[in-house]
């Protein structure tokens, strides 16, 4: 099961919104590699909108001209599925194996304030079965509280892409909040890499997290492993 945003935008504190959505690879680094080890793949979205890609994902900032053609080749291959997505709503968590969120500014947008995906990752997190954000995708934890306000992560250790890669976008110098510091505030221990974009994986029990979009296919490759497909 893979949980993407739905939103279009970032808006940054000055009431601009800088346009965005999921980031490329992070989509389909994962999907790729749990497909081709016999994983079935569904799509969820808030309210089963057709999710926004980010167009800068497919630039410069995705990687070498061929790298970026294969993955553009590989969501066209997806345009069906992507086109018409579960609602959040519609979810069964008990059907799926693996409940998977890649990341983009998008979560930073309406997943992070997203009740229904907040209950929905509270509740996989008790049931202790396995469950993995990548980059901003942690954002969406920020909607996990109890009954008393406090983050059901608490106390956890996680990554997500951190300030330091952050402020390598000239646009997030006019963020509302940074994700790093948000983890932080919610009780959440922080366990990002000192090397910005490098591949980093967090494991913390049944969670994992990969920090950023180089994260995505490592992230993919482990789950594989530990979950014993492939």
């Amino acid at each position: 099961m893979t949980r993407r945003s739905a939103a279009t935008g970032w808006t940054l504190e000055d009431g601009t919104v800088h346009p965005t959505g999921y980031w490329a690879a992070e989509l389909t680094e994962p999907h790729r590699i749990l497909t081709e080890a016999g994983w079935e793949n569904v799509f969820a979205t808030p309210g089963s909108a057709a999710p926004t890609l980010d167009e800068a994902s497919l630039g410069i900032m995705g990687g070498t001209k061929a790298k970026r053609e294969k993955t553009r080749v590989y969501l066209d291959s997806l345009a069906g599925e992507l086109s018409g997505p579960l609602s959040l709503k519609e979810v069964d968590l008990d059907v799926y194996d693996l409940v998977l969120y890649p990341g983009g500014h998008g979560p930073m947008e309406d997943l992070a304030y997203d009740p229904v995906s907040g209950a929905m990752l509270r509740d996989r997190l008790t049931s202790d079965r396995p469950l993995a954000l990548v980059c901003h995708a942690p954002a969406a934890v920020l909607a996990a509280t109890d009954e008393q306000g406090r983050n059901a992560f608490r106390g956890l250790r996680m990554t997500g892409f951190s300030k330091l890669e952050e402020r390598l976008n000239p646009f997030s110098w006019k963020a509302k909040w940074l994700l790093e510091d948000r983890l932080k505030e919610a009780g959440i221990r922080d366990s990002e890499s000192l090397i910005p974009l490098k591949a980093h994986i967090v494991k913390d029990g049944t969670l994992y997290i990969g920090q950023n979009p180089a994260s995505a296919a490592k992230l993919a490759k482990i789950l594989v492993k530990d979950l014993g497909r492939g």
